[in-house]
């Protein structure tokens, strides 16, 4: 057929070899485009498989291969294949009829075409306790320096992959690992102080049990070993007994017979000991203390390797929890959860925030960001950020601006990182919401009856990026604002909470959004559920999540009064006011009146902030008799006056526009202020059901 001719000095199949036959050797072919595999008469025997059981593809070779032999092998196959290489070799168990377990040795050499892509796979198989030219005791001891050579190999191989001392001991206790040693007990001891604490132990357990910490002067050999940073080798029960007779009470009852007690040397000093006890008897050869040797020296390195991984992660993480506040305050009027996660090993840690800031008068300013990079620089980045945008709010400046200005503060520690950030003011008197976003996510809100929706906050450059041009003075950052009612839920998280390994953005912000719908209304329990929803490890990101629900009843829309606080340095404050005004008439039924109710309102705003000092307080409520009444309190005693403007005045028509839009307004004195007041009839709504 055409495909087994590619390469035409080699023949498909490869021709078995006699002398190859006589000493347990077989062949194989594996053609790797179409998957077909050809296995010669010994190749067949030594797999013990009859040739009508064998298929002609890998997948027929199961039946005789463990899962786990099969994995590995297949990975070493992949890895040769992916690096170029042209052999490979592998030693693996193969399951006889009976059941039993015998070693394999498998050598390939790969053939590729011009272009470099492998094609095909021709090798030998090979009976690993057959040994050519050493029979009998001879070919067993080969074999055995031949297994503990390929267990010492698989064994360092996976250490290296080892990020933290658990995941050492989950090796070292895994029987398919150190298990084909031929030790019938593993123990690893490390260095903590002036004593060895014992991390792991498997299998038939010979350490003193009840002794988890030992001093390293004690009389025992693992002690022993890293005191004098050498082997020790027992090659007798005697040797047991007599040596260390605070061991032998707990060695005498098994049926251990010899052991090994090796030092575990990282850049020249002790950091533990690792014990392998074994059942035979005897003393161990030249070749096979070099072996356990060199097992000890991977383990050494790995450990050492895992034990700095976490003290850098500890570290680590302790500066970015250092960096977040210590405490969230308490807020009359809102209930206040925030999680953060750390699903990173090692150094890389995340920059993720949150914060909580009480503005008084009943408003309360929150936040969440992500600083870019995953290391203690963004960790650092990320407090600094963090401390400045809270100072720039505290100082009274409006959510668009203290953006802005945080945005060039990055800019100026030439970091060469950005951030995305939300920031939301809450008035949880009058519900009134007030967001900007940079470059993050749009945030959450639960209504009261349940339903759920994001919230699509117009939004500006990620911080520490040079500002577009603007045109006209804005800040680049733009307000959004919406009413938060009493009873429901706001959400800020970073996107660790949404990315999900393998998955694309929108299949993670559907799991947030249905577990935020049906989620408990306690806003603790609504943030463990969500914090669940990416386990301990995470996708591979930190996350910072900050849930905050307005206390009270839940109402219909539009149910109670509003409160607005009019800053005369704040240019966006009589915008968002008339925002407001406009849905709580629209909610209270004023139809076309409101319209008339709007302008009414931006007169009173405009006289209170252009011809008084200092801030001014804008109310709105429906009245018991179904009006619908306007209120503009400042500091200012004096009283407006209506006059006469004329036909070219550019002012002095406020009074008499709202005298004819309302159907009644008025003035109050305050004692140390005035409030300026007008009404609208209107039809008042029918309450919300329920």
């Amino acid at each position: 057929m055409a495909q087994w001719g590619r390469n035409p000095e080699v023949d498909w199949p490869a021709r078995p070899d006699t002398s190859l036959a006589l000493n347990r050797m077989g062949t194989f072919d594996w053609d790797l485009d179409s998957g077909r595999m050809f296995l010669d008469p010994t190749a067949l025997e030594v797999i013990d498989l009859r040739p009508d059981e064998f298929d002609g593809t890998t997948a027929g070779l199961r039946p005789r291969i463990p899962p786990a032999d099969e994995a590995r092998l297949e990975a070493r196959v992949a890895q040769a294949l992916e690096d170029g290489h042209s052999h490979y070799g592998a030693y693996v168990r193969g399951r006889r009829r009976d059941g039993t377990l015998a070693w394999l040795h498998i050598q390939g050499h790969i053939m590729r075409d011009p272009g470099g892509r492998p094609y095909r796979v021709i090798g030998i198989l090979r009976d690993a306790a057959h040994d050519p030219g050493e029979p009998g005791a001879a070919g067993e001891r080969a074999e055995g320096r031949r297994r503990m050579t390929g267990v010492v190999e698989r064994t360092t191989a996976i250490l290296a992959h080892a990020r933290t001392v658990n995941d050492v001991t989950d090796v070292l206790k895994d029987p398919e690992a150190l298990g084909h040693l031929g030790a019938v007990s593993v123990m690893l001891g490390v260095v903590d102080g002036g004593r060895i604490h014992l991390v792991a132990e498997g299998q038939l357990g010979s350490y003193v049990p009840e002794i988890e910490y030992t001093r390293i002067d004690a009389q025992l050999p693992m002690s022993e070993a890293v005191r004098t940073m050498q082997p020790v080798y027992l090659a007798s029960r005697e040797e047991f007994q007599l040596g260390y007779p605070q061991l032998w009470p707990y060695i005498e009852p098994l049926s251990v017979r010899s052991g090994v007690y090796l030092p575990l040397i990282a850049q020249g000093r002790p950091i533990g000991a690792l014990g392998l006890l074994y059942t035979r008897d005897g003393d161990f050869t030249a070749e096979e203390r070099n072996l356990l040797m060199a097992l000890g020296s991977g383990i050494a390195q790995s450990l050492q390797r895992a034990m700095l991984f976490e003290q850098e992660h500890d570290l680590a993480e302790g500066l970015q929890r250092a960096m977040l506040p210590r405490r969230i305050p308490d807020v009359p009027g809102a209930l206040i959860a925030v999680r953060y996660r750390s699903a990173r090993m090692g150094r890389d840690i995340g920059g993720d925030w949150y914060d909580v800031i009480p503005l008084g008068e009943g408003r309360v300013g929150v936040m969440i960001g992500d600083v870019e990079g995953h290391d203690t620089d963004a960790a650092a980045v990320m407090g600094q950020l963090r401390i400045v945008l809270r100072a720039y709010i505290v100082e009274g400046h409006t959510p668009g601006t203290a953006m802005a200005r945080a945005s060039a503060f990055l800019r100026e520690l030439q970091t060469e990182r950005f951030a995305t950030c939300t920031y939301a003011e809450v008035d949880l008197t009058s519900g009134m919401l007030r967001m900007v976003r940079a470059g993050h996510l749009d945030p959450v809100v639960r209504r009261g009856d349940g339903s759920c929706h994001r919230v699509q906050v117009a939004g500006g450059l990620p911080l520490g990026l040079p500002p577009r041009e603007q045109s006209g003075s804005g800040s680049g950052y733009p307000v959004t604002s919406i009413e938060l009612h009493p009873g429901d839920t706001l959400l800020l998280c970073t996107d660790g909470l949404v990315e999900r390994p393998g998955a694309d953005f929108d299949t993670g912000m559907r799991e947030l959004m249905d577990a935020v719908r049906g989620g408990p209304v306690d806003v603790e329990e609504l943030a463990d559920v969500l914090c669940d929803l990416v386990g301990d490890s995470g996708g591979g990101d930190d996350m910072a999540l900050l849930v905050l629900r307005r206390r009270g009843t839940p109402t219909g829309r539009g149910g109670g009064p509003l409160h607005h606080r009019l800053d005369p340095g704040d240019p966006e404050a009589p915008a968002m006011a008339r925002h407001l005004i406009r849905a709580a008439a629209a909610a209270w039924g004023a139809g076309d009146r409101a319209d008339e109710i709007e302008l009414a309102a931006d007169e009173l705003m405009t006289n209170a902030l252009v011809h008084t000092d200092g801030p001014a307080e804008l109310g709105m409520r429906l009245t018991a008799e179904g009006r619908i009444r306007v209120e503009v309190e400042d500091s200012s005693s004096a009283l407006p006056r209506r006059r006469e403007a004329g036909d070219w005045a550019v002012s002095g028509r406020g009074l008499l526009l709202v005298e004819q839009l309302a159907d009644a307004w008025g003035v109050e004195p305050r004692g140390g202020g005035k409030r300026v007041w007008c009404e609208f009839a209107v039809t008042a709504p029918q309450p919300a059901a329920g």
